[in-house]
């Protein structure tokens, strides 16, 4: 046991590495952007309605507005005029009378329900009715949706498509919203070449940048790409500058996170004046990990694996663009239940991620069984996999249908 505990006492878990990374974060200052612009991003204000909806009572359904006291099967009803969206009936209904009525049209004074065309027979100017109907059938009342001063989305939450709709329809053509993070991203390493040039003998084409810059995106965040940088101090120096001179708020580095002699990022970036929060975790994949702060800009070292930076990006990367835009999920637990579709051994200290493909279910819950190989370099599965399977320090070996816990890719 004692040799276990100075190891686990080495590294840092997975929980508290995130607990720093997202330590004192607050949200970006907001801005205010047209809604064509606002997918996507997070509230930095509630939106209260400006107006009700709908601002009257309205069909529902295309037909005929009646009073329900004159409605009886086979008793003929007369028609004296339409209602149509945005053009309703001038007048008011009195005993046995009709208006033809569309869908969105305001409710004539004195109706007050609304018989489908489908169970009307017309006869020139009046209508029979073929069918009962309850009283306010078919009718919306106003105020159905929302009402005016009613808060209908809430500070922190991101908007989708249909809460953009939302906020067009309470009547707003703008929104507060926390401004993007801008996130700088360099890739470092004397072996890596561009995709398209033409790769030495002892080189390979970086790749890890571009599923950053996507999930940076996707976040609604800004990529900065800043490119290779050659494992030199003085490349590693000028990167780091442009990423202040672009007004980056986070900079991620992709390689030289270890302490080879090649692996110059976490060095120097001590010598610009870096505070260093952590650089080693209880992970796998991912375990050289940088984190600290340069100035206003925070650091996040990223192993140069790709697998590795993929999947450290999702643990921590993904919540800190979270907790800089504001958005009420940033600390949300990621993981759901799921049951193992094999048995496995025994974990050791670090903190597995393991991809993963769904197999089916099991008791209605999703059955994942991992990849017999887990190598940090191959793409090809990470890019089939459906699942990070995560197998906590220690964890006793599991049979086959055991609950286990999942991020769903």
């Amino acid at each position: 046991m004692g040799g276990r505990r100075g190891l686990t006492m080495a590294l840092l878990s997975v929980e508290d590495a995130l607990a720093q990374v997202l330590d004192q974060v607050e949200p970006l200052e907001a801005e205010t952007v047209p809604l064509r612009l606002a997918h996507h991003r997070v509230l930095a204000r509630d939106i209260a309605a400006l107006r009700t909806q709908p601002p009257f009572a309205a069909s529902a359904m295309d037909g005929y507005a009646v009073r329900s006291a004159d409605l009886d099967i086979g008793r003929p009803l007369r028609l004296i005029g339409e209602a149509a969206a945005g053009q309703g009936f001038g007048g008011s209904l009195g005993h046995g009378e009709c208006v033809r009525i569309f869908t969105g049209a305001p409710i004539p004074d004195g109706a007050d329900t609304i018989l489908i065309q489908e169970h009307v027979r017309i006869e020139g100017e009046t209508i029979i009715p073929t069918h009962d109907t309850d009283r306010l059938r078919h009718i919306r009342p106003a105020g159905l949706d929302f009402k005016q001063g009613d808060v209908m989305l809430a500070t922190g939450q991101r908007l989708s498509a249909s809460s953009l709709s939302l906020v067009a329809a309470m009547g707003h053509p703008h929104c507060l919203v926390t401004r993007k993070p801008r996130v700088a991203i360099l890739a470092t390493g004397d072996e890596l070449v561009q995709p398209g040039e033409t790769c030495g003998p002892d080189q390979i084409v970086a790749s890890n940048h571009f599923a950053v810059a996507a999930m940076v995106e996707a976040l609604g965040g800004i990529a900065i790409d800043l490119g290779i940088a050659k494992d030199t101090h003085e490349a590693l120096e000028a990167a780091f500058q442009s990423a202040e001179d672009q007004q980056a708020d986070v900079l991620v580095t992709l390689g030289g996170a270890s302490v080879g002699d090649r692996d110059l990022v976490q060095s120097s970036l001590a010598q610009r004046g870096m505070t260093l929060g952590f650089w080693r975790i209880a992970m796998r994949p991912g375990k050289p990990l940088i984190f600290g702060s340069l100035g206003r800009m925070r650091i996040l070292g990223l192993p140069g694996n790709p697998v590795s930076s993929i999947i450290c990006a999702q643990i921590f990367l993904g919540p800190l663009l979270k907790c800089l835009s504001g958005d009420t999920t940033a600390r949300q637990d990621p993981t759901c239940q799921a049951v193992l579709g094999c048995d496995l051994k025994g974990n050791d200290l670090r903190q597995d991620y393991m991809r993963a493909r769904i197999t089916g279910t099991y008791q209605g819950l999703p059955m994942v069984v991992p990849f017999s190989s887990q190598d940090s370099s191959m793409l090809g599965l990470m890019s089939q996999a459906q699942a990070l399977l995560i197998r906590e320090p220690f964890a006793p070996a599991a049979q086959m249908h055991d609950p286990c816990r999942v991020i769903l890719l």
